[in-house]
């Protein structure tokens, strides 16, 4: 199965759900697609829509899942990548009106320079990134949090 997610964002993010649409229609993609579309309506005969989950839904599809295919959520990505999923991660953009800002620009970024996901956008086919990843490995993921914590800790200490 490939789990995409769209988030929970007020603003609708159909751009990459026509990409996933089309390979889906032709044959490219064979496996099964749910979505996860939170606020963007779409019709599809060819994927499954959710548009609000439970956590429990969500860790289950993470989990069933083969393939995630995410908005650059924080939230979204890390979670695949602590499930050890490939993940192709897709920045809403404020130029298409998906988000108010494209800080999602900076998550693919540092993401896909560090090994962690694969990433598509305007200037790549999402076919060729999709095969890309049938040979990808994510490199293992390693939050930052505790480090973090240890930095604000030590500060509040030092206050």
């Amino acid at each position: 199965m490939i789990f995409v997610i769209l988030g929970t964002h007020e603003l609708p993010f159909e751009r990459l759900l026509t990409e996933v649409e089309k390979l889906k229609a032709s044959g490219v993609i064979e496996e099964d697609i749910v979505v996860q579309n939170g606020h963007t309506p779409y019709e599809s005969e060819h994927m499954t829509f959710r548009p609000f989950v439970s956590y429990e839904d969500m860790d289950r599809m993470f989990d069933d899942s083969d393939l995630i295919i995410t908005h650059a959520g924080t939230g979204s990505v890390t979670t695949a990548l602590k499930k050890g999923k490939r993940v192709i991660a897709v920045a809403r953009l404020k130029e298409y009106g998906e988000h108010n800002d494209d800080h999602q620009l900076e998550l693919v970024r540092v993401f896909e320079e560090q090994g962690y996901i694969l990433s598509w956008d305007d200037t790549k086919e999402l076919e060729d990134v999709i095969h890309q990843s049938e040979d990808f490995t994510p490199a293992p993921f390693k939050s930052g949090k505790a480090q973090l914590i240890g930095l604000l800790q030590n500060y509040i200490d030092d206050l």
